[in-house]
C-alpha cells in the first residue's frame, strides 16, 4: 500500500487539492481534519467546547467513521452523516481546542492508521507525517501565506452565503495558526522528510499537479 501523508496550516488548501489529487491517482482520500471537526460539532452540541475534562468524558459516547461512496468522503457521528455542519469557522476553532488534547488524538489515531493499511490513501492534517503516518512514502508539506489563505477562505465562505469580514477571517487563521504550532503533543511542523510546497502563487490546478508530479516521482 502507498501512503501520502500531506500536512500543512489551516486554508492551504490541503483538502482540496489531496482530493483531487486521489481522484486522478485512484486512490482513497482521508480528511483527518473532518474527524477532529466531528469531535468538536459533538462538543458544541453538548456545551462542553471550553471543558477539556468534559470533552475526554464526551468520548466514550461518540462514534465517529468515515464512509466512501463512489469515491466521496462523508463523515459519520453516531451514525449522522454530519459532512454539511462541520465547515464554520466556529467548529474551525474547536476542532483546533480539541485536536491539542491527548485523548482525542488517541481517540481518532486507530482509526486513521487502520485505513491506511487496507488502503492506497492520501491523508491530510497537521500531523500525518510526524505522528499519524510516520513511514509514509510520500510526505508534502504544503501552505502558502496567512493573507492568501484568508483570502481564499474568505471568498469560500461569502460563496456559501456567510456574512465575513476579511479582517475576521485573517484573525482566525493567524490565530489557528498559533495554536496548531504552539500545542505541546503533535504541534503542526514539516517532517524532515516532507517535501515542502508553497501554493501561495499556484492557482488551484497547478497546485493539484504539483501534488501528483510529487507523488508520482517518489513513487516511482
Amino acid at each position: 500500500m502507498v501512503n501520502v501523508a500531506i500536512d500543512g496550516p489551516a486554508g492551504a488548501g490541503k483538502s482540496t487539492i489531496a482530493k483531487a489529487a486521489s481522484k486522478a491517482l485512484g486512490y482513497i482520500y482521508v480528511d483527518t481534519g473532518a474527524l477532529y471537526r466531528t469531535v468538536a460539532l459533538a462538543a458544541v452540541r453538548a456545551e462542553v467546547i471550553n471543558d477539556t475534562e468534559r470533552i475526554i468524558a464526551l468520548l466514550d459516547s461518540l462514534q465517529v467513521e468515515l464512509q466512501y461512496v463512489d469515491g466521496v468522503q462523508a463523515v459519520l457521528l453516531n451514525g449522522e452523516d454530519v459532512s454539511a455542519y462541520i465547515r464554520t469557522p466556529e467548529i474551525s476553532m474547536g476542532a483546533s481546542k480539541v485536536s491539542a488534547i491527548p485523548a482525542v488524538r488517541a481517540f481518532l489515531l486507530d482509526l486513521q492508521r487502520d485505513i491506511a493499511k487496507k488502503n492506497n490513501v492520501i491523508m491530510d492534517g497537521r500531523d500525518i507525517a510526524t505522528v499519524v503516518l510516520p513511514q509514509a512514502e510520500v510526505k508534502i508539506f504544503l501552505f502558502a501565506s496567512p493573507e492568501c489563505r484568508a483570502e481564499r477562505r474568505y471568498k469560500e465562505l461569502l460563496e456559501k452565503g456567510e456574512s465575513v469580514m476579511y479582517e475576521d477571517v485573517l484573525a482566525d487563521v493567524n490565530q489557528r495558526d498559533y495554536q496548531d504550532s504552539h500545542r505541546e503533543i503533535a504541534p503542526l511542523k514539516p517532517s524532515k522528510e516532507s517535501v515542502l510546497l508553497d501554493t501561495s502563487e499556484l492557482d488551484l490546478k497547478a497546485s493539484i499537479q504539483a501534488v501528483i508530479d510529487i507523488i508520482k516521482e517518489k513513487t516511482a
